[in-house]
């Protein structure tokens, strides 16, 4: 194996301290892969595993990596309010077909500050009975925050499921100004 055949399969990864507890991100060299929340040693751990078994190659603990430097800039000025939205390159090779499509939509689509239904977002993609699959594409996201599955919620203005907690969906969108800030 050459060492470019190496360098493109290499998957690097840095965890970061935020207002909703530590994330790990995780970058190939098509984009930012994975983030992962509440990433605790256990949970670090659990989540490199089922990346290196998806993408195969060296996972690399890296975060003066020029990627991984940036998500983590952007990611710290995102909590500290100075950032609305992320301009980063994304490798979705972990999700694909309708999820995918899901997702992407919800990416370009829902910008900081607003939400979207389940029933809306599965119309935006051509699919106005798909309300429930949406929740499934949002429950399977592998970037959250970056692309803003927080934003996503019930047609009856409930706040919906989240797979990071409902307290950091909570959280997250009070940081957006959609939620008045918690009490405690």
């Amino acid at each position: 194996m050459n060492s470019h055949t190496r360098y493109e399969q290499r998957v690097v990864w840095s965890v970061v301290g935020t207002d909703i507890g530590p994330l790990l991100l995780a970058a190939t060299p098509h984009g930012l892969v994975n983030v992962v929340f509440h990433a605790s040693d256990a949970v670090r751990d659990k989540a490199l595993d089922r990346l290196a078994s998806r993408l195969g190659g060296e996972l690399v603990e890296a975060p003066e990596s020029p990627l991984l430097a940036e998500a983590i800039r952007q990611v710290e000025a995102y909590f500290a309010g100075e950032r609305q939205d992320f301009d980063l390159p994304l490798d979705w090779s972990l999700i694909s077909g309708f999820n995918r499509q899901v997702l992407r939509e919800l990416h370009s689509g829902v910008p900081f500050g607003s939400v979207v239904a389940y029933g809306d977002l599965a119309g935006r993609v051509g699919e106005p009975r798909a309300a429930q699959a949406v929740g499934v594409a949002m429950g399977s996201n592998p970037l959250p925050v970056v692309v803003p599955c927080h934003r996503v919620v019930e047609s009856d203005g409930g706040i919906g499921g989240f797979g990071g907690g409902l307290e950091t969906k909570r959280k997250l969108l009070a940081l957006e100004g959609v939620l008045p800030e918690p009490l405690f």
